[in-house]
């Protein structure tokens, strides 16, 4: 069985660096355009948690999706105790927010 995603489970974004740098940047841009267009600048955090979520979302499914596929009536111990550790990964990365 394989790791879906080995690189995020001790990571301290739940997303891909990259993507929290570019979710980040934007926020950084409407706090900064909040002076002059509060209500824009309202409007456009609503937009962007609603994306953030949705990408969380994807994410989460995906993985999870990739480790189910792996268990199967004919999964030995050791790949449920590997299952179960990424399963622990998730929960952690999930309740740490």
């Amino acid at each position: 069985m394989t790791d879906p995603n080995p690189t995020n489970h001790n990571q301290t974004t739940l997303l891909e660096p990259g993507r929290s740098q570019a979710y980040e940047s934007r926020w950084n841009q409407l706090k900064a355009g909040f002076v002059d267009e509060p209500r824009t600048a309202v409007h456009g955090a609503d937009s962007l948690v609603g994306e953030v979520l949705d990408e969380l979302q994807r994410v989460f499914r995906e993985q999870r999706a990739e480790l189910e596929q792996d268990l199967d009536d004919n999964a030995s111990t050791e790949d449920l105790r590997r299952a179960l550790g990424q399963y622990r990964g998730m929960i952690d990365r999930l309740l740490a927010v």
